[in-house]
C-alpha cells in the first residue's frame, strides 16, 4: 500500500455515523471507507482531506488495545488527550467560515502565528480538538525566537534537563 500515509490519526464517537456526516459536512472531509456491522452500526471508517486520512470509529474496549477504552470526550467531561492538526493549503478563512455555520465551537478564530502559518482551533460535536493550519509565511528560526523568547533546534539536548 504505497499510498498509505506513515500515520493515520483515529478519533472515536459516541455516535461516528452523525460524526462521519457533520465532517463532511462542516470540515468538507470525505468518506472514503465505511465498514458496518450487520445491526447497521459504524464498525470502522476513514475520511479523507487534501491527501491526508483520519479514521472516525465507535467507542471502543478490546484485547487489541490491551483492554483500554477509547471513547469520546463526552465521556470524559470533555477531557482530550490530543488533537489533530489538518493542513490546509490555502483557503483557511473560508474554511473557518463553514465550520463555525455547521457549529463547530469555536476556541481560536484564524490568527497569524510566530511560526508562519494562519490557523484556527474548533470543537467538533463531541468535543475533539481540531488545529487548521495554513502556511503564510518561512520565518528563519532567529526570527521565531526573537518574536517568542524561545530557544528553538531541531535536535534533543545532551542532558536530561530539557
Amino acid at each position: 500500500m504505497a499510498n498509505e500515509p506513515t500515520f493515520k490519526p483515529a478519533a472515536f464517537y459516541r455516535d461516528p455515523l452523525a460524526a462521519l456526516r457533520w465532517l463532511e459536512n462542516a470540515f468538507g472531509f470525505e468518506t472514503t471507507t465505511l465498514v458496518t456491522e450487520p445491526s447497521g452500526k459504524v464498525g470502522y471508517s476513514e475520511m479523507s482531506f487534501h491527501g491526508g486520512q483520519v479514521s472516525i470509529n465507535p467507542e471502543f474496549t478490546g484485547d487489541i488495545v490491551g483492554g483500554v477504552r477509547m471513547t469520546s470526550p463526552l465521556e470524559l467531561d470533555g477531557c482530550c488527550t490530543q488533537f489533530i492538526r489538518v493542513y490546509i493549503p490555502e483557503g483557511i478563512d473560508e474554511h473557518y467560515a463553514r465550520a463555525k455555520a455547521a457549529g463547530a465551537r469555536i476556541t481560536q478564530a484564524p490568527e497569524d502565528q510566530f511560526y508562519g502559518e494562519r490557523t484556527y482551533r474548533c470543537l467538533d460535536l463531541e468535543g475533539h480538538v481540531w488545529n487548521f493550519a495554513q502556511p503564510v509565511a518561512t520565518p528563519t528560526i532567529a526570527e521565531m525566537e526573537a518574536a517568542t523568547g524561545l530557544t528553538m533546534g531541531t535536535s534533543l539536548p545532551e542532558n536530561d534537563r530539557g
